[in-house]
């Protein structure tokens, strides 16, 4: 199965690298990647790294569209003719299948997929969503590239892939800031630097880590760190009058609308 990358950035990189790292031969990943740098660093991993599509791109099975949304028109449509008889994955946040399958000339193999930030170390989540002309057999090769990089979901709904994109696309930023908060707090209480970064940073992946591992829910594991009159319970007492919980929902809904709001400015004819 031959497999060519439309955009060699860090997502195709982590893809690539993934994929390398559960077996993929190199010889079998072409990428083409307009920037000079990123194909001498592509080529490192001795896979095919070309300016523009090739005869290593129109020999693949699967071409996975890895570009910005706003290039994503562009590129689908100057592989039009190539992309006729293979699977074609889209990374590209906010395009529509529906575009994408316009833009391809009427092509109906195709699988959108979400996938996050963490996927460059390999604990990636993504979301998978596949058009009614995907087959089995196409699902089953969109989730051996996807796994490549973490786990993943597959969606019922296109429209869900938007809500995908707000917790788990976004999410990471969400995590980061949260770790950004922690920290200066730290700091503002009177905690060196090199403590409070520390401190920050262990905590919330102590805290992932104990919830993945574990068969109860966040809330439940939650309210057995939470004393009654004790210091988390004062700490969540501030979360609650400031209604927190509300404000995250918003910023959450508002990602999410964000991402449908994409798909209709980008699917603009």
């Amino acid at each position: 199965m031959n497999i060519a990358f439309i955009g060699g950035g860090n997502m195709a990189s982590a893809l690539i690298g993934g994929m390398i790292a559960r077996g993929t031969k190199p010889g079998a990943i072409s990428v083409v990647e307009v920037v000079p740098a990123a194909r001498r660093k592509l080529a490192r991993r001795r896979v095919h790294a070309s300016a523009t599509p090739d005869v290593r791109t129109a020999k693949a099975d699967i071409l996975v569209f890895a570009v910005k949304p706003q290039d994503m028109r562009t590129a689908a449509a100057a592989l039009a003719d190539i992309a006729v008889g293979k699977l074609v994955i889209s990374v590209a946040a906010g395009i529509r299948l529906a575009d994408l399958s316009r833009w391809l000339g009427g092509h109906r193999r195709l699988v959108r997929c979400m996938p996050n930030t963490p996927a460059l170390i390999g604990a990636g989540i993504s979301g998978l969503y596949a058009a009614k002309g995907a087959s089995a057999t196409d699902r089953r090769r969109a989730e051996s590239i996807v796994a490549a990089i973490g786990k993943y979901v597959w969606v019922h709904d296109e429209a869900l892939i938007d809500p995908v994109t707000a917790v788990s696309g976004s999410g990471p930023a969400y995590v980061f800031w949260f770790i950004e908060q922690l920290e200066e707090s730290a700091l503002a209480l009177g905690l060196a630097p090199k403590a409070a970064r520390l401190l920050a940073l262990e905590t919330v992946l102590g805290a992932a880590k104990l919830a993945a591992g574990s068969k109860e829910s966040p809330a439940t594991l939650r309210e057995r760190v939470t004393s009654k009159g004790g210091t988390t319970a004062a700490a969540l007492k501030v979360f609650a009058d400031e209604d927190m919980a509300a404000r995250f929902r918003r910023a959450v809904e508002a990602a999410s609308r964000r991402g449908a709001e994409m798909g209709v400015e980008f699917g603009k004819d």
